[in-house]
């Protein structure tokens, strides 16, 4: 079975998850630390809890989702995987960081290419890649169905959605992605935990969130 842990970095409030079951290996999603102190909760987390980090999984190449990437390959070694559209964001991370403040290494360059429907394996457990784009060329969800989980970064938020406005963002693939995909893919009590705020249900999305509603969009 699948624990989830949840941090909140950087001052963004970035949400970054350690994933781990019964077998002590777990995977990092959106390694968002920017300091020493942030890095240090994660260190003390998997040493406390025994744990074996087999890869850094991102919902997307955004800045504030990536700040960590470099401390964690090179102190853990464990492989990145991200989508190859949004790849293409990771170059340019250290300098959008600078323009906020932030002062970080470089992401890795060499990555693991996910796509939609590909499943990533962990100790006794496994994600499925599903592929929502609007809020980046690339965003995915790290759904697991034994668990009934989902890990949707910065696509579904509670109560509302990521933005679109970005040179990344596109309205009418966010549409697809949350009214075609997520809303009918993802049964009622699956837990979602968002790349920002607060861990919801599809339930209460369902009845709660207008950016589920197509009318919404119209």
């Amino acid at each position: 079975m699948i624990q989830v842990k949840q941090f909140y970095f950087n001052e963004l409030r970035e949400c970054t998850y350690i994933l781990s079951d019964e077998s002590r290996e777990c995977v990092i999603i959106d390694p968002g630390m920017s300091s020493q102190r942030e890095r240090e909760r994660v260190e003390q987390y998997l040493e406390e809890n025994n744990l074996k980090l087999k890869m850094m999984l991102l919902t997307h190449g955004h800045f504030d989702h990536v700040m960590g990437c470099a401390w964690i390959s090179e102190k853990y070694k464990a492989p990145l995987y991200i989508s190859p559209e949004d790849k293409k964001l990771l170059p340019n991370a250290r300098r959008t960081c600078s323009m906020f403040g932030y002062v970080i290494d470089d992401p890795p360059t060499e990555t693991i290419d996910i796509k939609n429907g590909d499943v990533i394996k962990f100790g006794n457990s496994s994600l499925e890649v599903i592929s929502t784009p609007g809020h980046t060329w690339g965003s995915v969800c790290f759904y697991s169905s034994a668990d009934k989980i989902c890990i949707t970064g910065d696509t579904l938020f509670a109560g509302n959605c990521g933005r679109t406005d970005l040179p990344e963002g596109d309205n009418e693939s966010m549409f697809h992605s949350l009214v075609e995909i997520i809303s009918k893919r993802l049964p009622a009590d699956c837990e979602i935990y968002a790349g920002h705020g607060v861990k919801s249900t599809m339930q209460d999305e369902l009845e709660q969130n207008p950016y589920l509603r197509e009318d919404t969009w119209i």
